[in-house]
């Protein structure tokens, strides 16, 4: 009886997440979804009269810091996943790296955004642009990349490690053969989970170089930008016209498009790779 309450209590809560997270993504593409259209991807912002232009520089903005994001933190933190399971020995420092990596998870974006600001715009001078902005998500989401990787490669059986090691594969040989493919799966849905996270983040690019208007794209990586997320923010809270709030909704319906997407690639890339391989 006790198991029955504990699991139906389980499914309850499950299905009131799930309820709750239908409700809000559907509220918001019944707001938007009648604003869309091709003129509204592709064409240039109107601030004057926000019913002729369109959103194509925040997409463009925003795919361009997510790709930029994705260079910056993928190899670095698939790399420091494959130090501290395969290379770095099991002691009290490398247990307070794994506890300080975790915690990192954890910090408000609003604080990544202020040490971006101090770090990446005026102590190393790339000013407020989309280097700038996409060193800071880098750094935020470099905590997710390096859990999720390393737990994908501790999924990985020994006994694949060592039958590499009796043919004389060398240590570099035995992760690059033996188990970064294994282990490839999770690191893709991990890196993509934590791009997805910096894609909706708004309060990094608040202090890093985006704006909500510009005449002209970004032509370098020291360029300012527009991005979706701080497009519906100010849209939301700041901006004085009639249709504000529904050309809110319809640019979240499309960021929402953007991560559902990402998520998807994820788990058909997973999906696949798992299918392939054989244990």
């Amino acid at each position: 009886m006790k198991d029955r309450i504990i699991f139906a209590s389980f499914r309850l809560i499950a299905v009131l997440t799930i309820a709750f997270l239908l409700f809000v993504i559907l509220y918001v593409v019944k707001e938007g979804i009648g604003v869309i259209d091709i003129r509204f991807l592709t064409a240039n912002w109107e601030s004057r009269d926000i019913t002729k232009g369109g959103i194509f520089p925040a997409i463009l903005g925003t795919f361009y810091v997510t790709a930029m994001t994705a260079l910056f933190s993928i190899p670095l933190g698939v790399a420091a996943a494959i130090f501290l399971n395969e290379y770095a020995r099991s002691g009290v420092t490398v247990r307070l790296i794994r506890m300080a990596i975790r915690n990192l998870a954890g910090v408000p974006s609003v604080v990544y955004g202020l040490f971006g600001l101090a770090a990446f715009v005026y102590f190393f001078g790339f000013g407020e642009s989309i280097m700038a902005a996409s060193l800071t998500l880098a750094v935020m989401t470099l905590p997710w990349v390096i859990t999720s990787s390393e737990e994908a490669l501790k999924g990985v059986p020994n006994d694949f490690r060592l039958a590499s090691y009796a043919l004389g594969a060398t240590k570099w040989q035995t992760i690059r053969n033996a188990v970064l493919p294994y282990a490839l799966p999770g690191v893709i849905t991990g890196a993509i989970i934590g791009l997805s996270r910096a894609m909706g983040e708004t309060a990094p690019l608040l202090f890093t170089g985006a704006v909500f208007y510009i005449r002209k794209l970004p032509a370098s990586p020291f360029d300012r930008f527009m991005s979706l997320p701080y497009h519906i923010y100010v849209l939301s809270t700041q901006y004085a016209s009639p249709y504000a709030k529904t050309y809110a909704a319809a640019t979240a319906t499309v960021l929402i498009a953007m991560v559902f997407t990402m998520i998807t690639s994820a788990t058909i890339i997973r999906y696949r790779y798992r299918k392939a391989r054989r244990w």
